[in-house]
């Protein structure tokens, strides 16, 4: 049985864990000292570096460091235009209530302010009856939540 390395469980943990650190045949990540193919944000930058100053082709990094060409473009824009916080994973899925638009918040206010006692799941109720879309009365508190923020 292997102990547990917290390197690998924080890499992980972040969404930084390389997927297949054993595509990478760059010789350095090999020695296991200060290079590390499990960690996918230096394999990227690494891969990057190599081919802007190391005199390989895009394709040949790519290739090297076990990634696709795709992936290899999608890194050098993101890292030209972010630095190396580009590197990093960004969130997967919708980036907000994409549901609860402008309309449909003017819905929900005008129904508040005629019935100010009026439940989250009663709106939900009114939403998928009136309009024909399914909301979960959660969403429905975290926007009205969210409009009282601002």
């Amino acid at each position: 049985m292997t102990k547990p390395d917290p390197k690998r469980e924080r890499l992980a943990k972040l969404g930084t864990l390389n997927p297949h650190p054993e595509s990478v045949d760059a010789a350095w990540f090999r020695s296991g000292d200060f290079f590390d193919a499990h960690d996918l944000v230096q394999v990227k930058y690494e891969m990057l570096r190599h081919a802007s100053t190391g005199g390989a082709t895009k394709a040949q990094a790519a290739a090297l460091f076990g990634v696709s060409r795709p992936t290899f473009y999608q890194a050098e824009t993101a890292f030209s235009r972010d630095g190396l916080p580009g590197l990093l994973p960004k969130q997967r899925g919708p980036k907000g209530a994409h549901k609860l638009d402008a309309d449909l918040m003017a819905f929900i206010e005008g129904r508040m302010r005629s019935d100010g006692a009026i439940q989250a799941r009663a709106l939900a109720e009114q939403i998928a009856t009136e309009l024909g879309i399914s909301i979960h009365p959660r969403s429905i508190e975290r926007a009205i939540a969210r409009k009282k923020k601002r």
